[in-house]
Parts: C-alpha cells; sequence; structure tokens
C-alpha cells in the first residue's frame, strides 16, 4: 500500500481516536461546570469512550495479524480493518445524532481518497441515520403545533424518508391539499450538540496542532454559532424564504416555499419536492452529470454575489436531481450572510490570483487580513502555489476534469504536514468568514469528483463574478440569461 493511500487509511482510527478523547474529555467534566450533565450525557460520553477501546484494540490486532501475512494479505486485512472501524463508528454517531453525528458526515464527503466501501458506509449518515420513533415524533408534532398529525393533517406518513443529524423528515398532505415535506427535530438534540461543542476548544486545539498560526477562539465560535443556528428552524424558515424568492421560476435551480401555518422553532414544513438521490446521480450519463455539478457550482457560489448569502453544507442529502440540470435545494439551516467588507475580500483575491495572477498584490492582500503572518520567510510564488488549489479548477479558461484523483490531490496539498508547505501551513490562520466558503469548497469538489465533472469552471465563473461580468459559457447559462432578463423586465 502506498503511502498517500496508507495516510487516508489511518483516517477511520484517528476519527475513533478523536471521539474517544473527546468522551474522556467530557467524562472528566462531570461535575465541574460542564455544559450539560446526567443520565444521557453519560450514556453518550459512554458511547463515545467504549467506540475509541474498541477502535484501538482493533487496530492493535491488525497490526499483529498483518506482521504474520504474506505481502498478498496485508492490502486485504487492511480493507477489511477500514471498513469494519467505519461500520463501527457510522453505527455510533448515527445513533448519537448532533455535533458529533456531523463529524461523521463530513469525513464521508469530504476526503474522496478513502476506499469506497469506507467512505460508502460512512456517506449513510447522510441521509439514512437511525430515526426517532413514529410515536416520539407524533410527540413532537403535538407539542410544537398543538395537535397529533393526523388531526393536523389529510394524511401523515410516519415512517421518516430521511433522518439526519438534528432531525428527521415525514411526507404528509395539508387539509388544503398540500403535499409537503415535515422536518421534525429530535427532542433533547439542542442539550447533545452544547454537550459537543462545550468541548469544541480542546477539539480545534488538534487543528492548531497541525497549524500553530490558527486562532483556534474564533473559528470555534463561528462554527458554534453556525451549528446553534441550524437548531432554530425558525431562523432556517426565513433563510429558505429568502433563497426562495431569489430563485422563484429559476429554470434550474428550485427552493421549495415554507408552508408558515405548520411551521415553529422546531418543526419546519415546506412544499414537498422529488427527485433523485445523489448517489442515484452517479450512475447517470455525463451529459447528466456535468449538468448536475455545474447547477450546483451556479447556486453556490453566485449567491455569494447576488444575495451576499451562502448555503454552507453541501452534503448530498440536501440536494434532489431531476434530469437536464434542475436540482432541488432542500437544507437552509447552515446560511452564512457576509457584510460587503467581506464579499469585496473575496472579489479582490480572485482578482489578484485568477484574473491578474500577481502573486505580490495576493499576498499583501492575505496578509493585510489576517490569513498570513506579515514578513514569514516565505517566496510569494511559494504561497501563490499553496493558496492555488482553492481557485485551481477556475485557474486557467479551459475544460477541467474534477475526479478522485484530482480531489484526492487537494485535500494532500493543503493538509500534508510533510509535504514541500509545512513551515508555512504553520504560519496560516483562518479568518472566521472563509470558515463556511472553505467547507463548502472542499466539500462541492468531494461531490464533483463523484461526479466526475468536466466542464469550463472559469468561463462559468465569470457570469457569476461581478467583476467579470462574462457572456454566457453554457447552453444552461444562456437559458439563466434569458430568464434573467424576463424577469428584470417583469
Amino acid at each position: 500500500m502506498s503511502h498517500p493511500l496508507l495516510r487516508r487509511v489511518l483516517v477511520a482510527v484517528t476519527l475513533v481516536a478523536v471521539l474517544w478523547s473527546i468522551g474522556r474529555r467530557l467524562r472528566s467534566n462531570r461535575g465541574h461546570g460542564a455544559p450539560v450533565s446526567g443520565h444521557r450525557l453519560f450514556h453518550r460520553n459512554l458511547r463515545l469512550a467504549r467506540l475509541g477501546a474498541r477502535g484501538g484494540s482493533r487496530y492493535a490486532l491488525h497490526r499483529a495479524r498483518k506482521t504474520f501475512a504474506s505481502v498478498e494479505r496485508r492490502d486485504e486485512l487492511d480493507s477489511q480493518f477500514q471498513l469494519r472501524t467505519a461500520e463501527d463508528v457510522t453505527r455510533e454517531l448515527g445513533n448519537m445524532k448532533g455535533a458529533m453525528m456531523k463529524v461523521g458526515q463530513m469525513a464521508s464527503y469530504l476526503d474522496t481518497g478513502l476506499p469506497d466501501p469506507v467512505r460508502q458506509t460512512l456517506a449513510s449518515l447522510q441521509s439514512d441515520a437511525p430515526p426517532m420513533s413514529a410515536d416520539l415524533a407524533a410527540e413532537q408534532i403535538e407539542a410544537n403545533l398543538g395537535a397529533a398529525p393526523d388531526e393536523l393533517f389529510l394524511e401523515w406518513d410516519p415512517v421518516p424518508i430521511a433522518a439526519a443529524s438534528i432531525g428527521q423528515v415525514h411526507r404528509a398532505i395539508t387539509t388544503e391539499g398540500v403535499a409537503v415535506a415535515v422536518k421534525v427535530q429530535y427532542p433533547g438534540v439542542a442539550a447533545a450538540v452544547a454537550a459537543d461543542l462545550g468541548n469544541a476548544g480542546w477539539l480545534f486545539g488538534l487543528l492548531a496542532a497541525m497549524f500553530p498560526g490558527v486562532e483556534p477562539a474564533p473559528i470555534v465560535e463561528e462554527i458554534k454559532s453556525r451549528l446553534h443556528e441550524e437548531l432554530d428552524y425558525e431562523l432556517e424558515a426565513a433563510n429558505q424564504r429568502r433563497f426562495a424568492a431569489h430563485f422563484a421560476g429559476h429554470p434550474f435551480a428550485h427552493v421549495p416555499a415554507v408552508i408558515d401555518r405548520y411551521s415553529t422553532s422546531q418543526v419546519l414544513t415546506t412544499e414537498l419536492a422529488t427527485g433523485a438521490r445523489f448517489d442515484e446521480v452517479v450512475g447517470w450519463p455525463e451529459e447528466e452529470r456535468n449538468l448536475a455539478a455545474e447547477t450546483l457550482f451556479r447556486f453556490s457560489f453566485g449567491a455569494i454575489y447576488q444575495l451576499q448569502a451562502f448555503n454552507g453544507d453541501p452534503h448530498p442529502g440536501n440536494y434532489l436531481f431531476n434530469e437536464g440540470g434542475r436540482v432541488t435545494f432542500l437544507d437552509f439551516g447552515l446560511v452564512k450572510r457576509f457584510d460587503p467588507a467581506e464579499t469585496k475580500l473575496f472579489q479582490d483575491l480572485i482578482i489578484e490570483m485568477v484574473i491578474n495572477r500577481d502573486p505580490v498584490a495576493f499576498r499583501a492582500l492575505i496578509e493585510e487580513n489576517g490569513i498570513l503572518r506579515p514578513g514569514a520567510p516565505f517566496d510569494d510564488e511559494l504561497v501563490e502555489e499553496y493558496f492555488s488549489y482553492y481557485y485551481r479548477y477556475v485557474l486557467h479558461d479551459e475544460v477541467t476534469l474534477i475526479d478522485a484523483d484530482y480531489a484526492a490531490a487537494g485535500v494532500t496539498h493543503l493538509f500534508d504536514t510533510d509535504g514541500p508547505h509545512r513551515e508555512l501551513m504553520r504560519q496560516l490562520n483562518v479568518p472566521p468568514a472563509f470558515v463556511v466558503v472553505q467547507r463548502i469548497t472542499l466539500g462541492l469538489m468531494g461531490l464533483f469528483a463523484q461526479l466526475e465533472a468536466r466542464a469550463n469552471w472559469q468561463a462559468i465563473a465569470r457570469e457569476l463574478w461581478p467583476f467579470a461580468m462574462g457572456p454566457p459559457s453554457t447552453p444552461m447559462g444562456e437559458v439563466i440569461a434569458r430568464w434573467e432578463r424576463d424577469r428584470a423586465q417583469r
């Protein structure tokens, strides 16, 4: 097994070790001002500790078996170990809900270098987590809407169509005859998230060990704020209304309308949408996969400049796909809003990196904005080379394929502490405004890699950048341009 792949093999083991350490830390806080205590937290921590212990014991046994195995047998043993560890992590996190479950979700779509069986196992966290019981969901509906679901709705399906880290979704038909999706928050999930985030500062100390220049506190506060916002379905409804109004009638991007009458801070009801899940789209013809990726790209990055907002949770369960590039966007719990100065910085960085190709000016910008320590002893070209990954797919006016090799090379480029940029990485910081942007950039690259998406990304991006305003570069771009002209005339 090659050295880079071996590093990825250990991702699952590292995840277990981190969870085990969190569990130890949480247990040490019991009775000493921990954010949440009691029976539920004790069992939550116990699960983490047992998960770590099982992972450690299994790894020791795995190493012993490899010592006596033939060269041909070692790769097979590695694959079995990866899969069993991932299955264990998936089972435990799927039952835990909250912030810890999101760790597993992100592991599944951020690193396409993970072996397929491992990634697919973790991917079950994206939309098929173990649901709460039908009775408990009904109790949540009654507590929030004042009546049982079979009284409120003409029809109610007690079997959820999706279950994830914070809530699950049920089909229903309103008394007006409208088919809807009803998202019901798990009872107690707010306490679970608070317990997880209570120790997030310690967890992000691991990030500081890899990037000593990072200031963990602002990053932790940014992530805490975004995750706490996800718990507020009234805020999510407001976000969704804003996106739905902007994309109303759009030929490719669809945002379901919010049904206010059946929505509260813990229940969110929207129009029911239909379409294929991401894992099905991966098997579609190349043309359809490229169209799906183009819509995701236009929606995600266009919103920064059109709405000064960013829908920052790019896991596959948040999308439904139809042929011809039509995509329904489902989850608006994690939306980052940008102020004018932040949006201008994004534009200026693109101008210097992509348009002007000026490494001196690019470096000056990141130093002025606290991303790189001023005067750090690195050539401007080395700094440009490291940061170029975030812009790599739009650097050249040509068709670029984003596949598994592309995405895996990018993760190695950004996070390899033994690579050519290791000293530079030690002096980098991540301002809060960039946390969500980086997450969706890496997340989308992972999704595009699975789609093996191919496009002239720079030409499409120039249509979206307000400082470029390029002409339509694809058939989809031409349709959208006509739609925008018609809308402006109405």
